[in-house]
């Protein structure tokens, strides 16, 4: 498991800090001041996406108040690379334990949150772990190279064994960061100790809903009402992404309203914000809105939907998962998890939901520890 990363330090991986020009923050700042807001329908609230009155009061606040400075500081406090991979730029944390020993883990994230989803997590991992945390392609200060899951798996075995040299390594991730963690293990299963998840995926046309347990019939029965209710943002993506590329790339309000119409599915502003703070919604956003990566991001849906998958994509791999239901998501059956991952380890987290290392680190860093000690118990194949 150890890494030749400190012995191979070479221009393949260079050492890099954010930084954004004056000339954007400016630009933005006239941006948000020139706004030309819609009206909305009476008594809307969030059913028609994100409600007029809350965008107001937070757009004021990112305008005058939000410092992004302070904010691209704190995130330059990590341990910032880039490295190219098969004509891809990508953008990654590492923070290496002190002990050389340590298991290397991979934190990958989705949409539309980014690889700030794990910033309060990684200065706790990183005391016992090799702690890696990329952003995926196509968003944040990665390439805008817009690829389908397997091969955005592809890139980041390459990255984790070829260029920071770890034999062996546990990937974690939610929402995006699960499916690319599944498609690893089917792809690069000798590379993979084990893989943390949040979801692992959802029934659809592959599934057999006959052999469906009640609570796997439940769970299904849910996805269903969700996706009539809240999955246009997926459907448009993954078919006329350069449309809302436009709007989005050119409207700092325009790309919010999207990102927090998201990120409050079934939800409010007002309650999400219970779970993070403002400035941690801005961040995010301004790490789409400074590297203008909303249409590449958004094209990732289109590769999938397009991709021509091999078998080994699919199916059960034999690589040990650890998955955690996360009471504010979808109500994600025991059963459902062992039908899709070797299971090892399950859990019904106290809270959490769809961003769980980032809303409840605490509760989700406690679960990844709990699983990795399972994982160590057991007489773990070593390729």
């Amino acid at each position: 498991m150890n890494s030749s990363f400190g012995d191979n330090f070479n221009s393949e991986i260079q050492p890099f800090q954010i930084h954004v020009s004056q000339d954007i923050l400016d630009d933005l700042q006239n941006r948000l001041a020139k706004t030309r807001w819609p009206d909305q329908a009476e008594n809307a609230g969030w059913r028609m996406g994100s409600n007029l009155d809350y965008l107001k009061d937070f757009v004021e606040y990112w305008q005058y108040q939000y410092d992004w400075r302070k904010n691209e500081e704190e995130l330059n406090a990590y341990n910032h690379f880039t490295t190219e991979i098969e004509g891809t730029k990508l953008h990654f944390i590492h923070e290496p334990s002190s002990n050389p020993d340590s298991i290397p883990i991979l934190l990958i994230h989705g949409w539309p949150d980014s690889f700030y989803r794990y910033h309060k997590v990684i200065p706790v991992l990183k005391e016992n772990f090799h702690v890696v945390v990329p952003s995926i392609p196509g968003t944040g200060f990665s390439e805008g190279n817009s690829l389908a899951f397997d091969q955005i798996a592809d890139l980041f075995a390459t990255l984790m064994t070829a260029k920071l040299g770890y034999t062996q390594f546990i990937s974690a991730g939610g929402d995006m960061g699960s499916i690319v963690s599944l498609s690893l293990a089917n792809r690069h299963p000798e590379a993979l100790l084990g893989m943390h998840l949040t979801d692992v995926g959802y029934p659809d046309h592959n599934t057999d809903f006959a052999s469906l347990t009640p609570p796997e019939q439940e769970f299904a029965a849910f996805i269903q009402g969700w996706w009539m209710k809240e999955g246009a943002f997926n459907m448009i993506q993954s078919t006329k992404p350069q449309s809302l590329s436009y709007g989005f790339n050119d409207s700092p309000v325009g790309l919010a309203a999207w990102i927090m119409g998201s990120i409050t599915m079934s939800s409010t502003g007002e309650e999400i914000e219970e779970r993070f703070n403002r400035d941690e919604l801005l961040t995010n956003i301004m790490i789409y809105w400074v590297t203008e990566t909303i249409g590449s991001s958004m094209r990732i849906y289109y590769a999938e939907s397009q991709a021509a998958h091999s078998k080994e994509s699919y199916g059960k791999s034999e690589v040990p998962a650890g998955v955690a239901h996360c009471p504010w998501d979808a109500p994600l059956p025991k059963e459902w998890a062992a039908r899709k991952t070797n299971l090892i380890h399950f859990s019904d987290l106290e809270k959490g939901g769809h961003y769980t290392a980032w809303e409840a680190p605490e509760v989700w860093v406690k679960d990844f520890r709990d699983f990795v000690q399972r994982l160590t118990s057991m007489q773990v194949r070593i390729y």
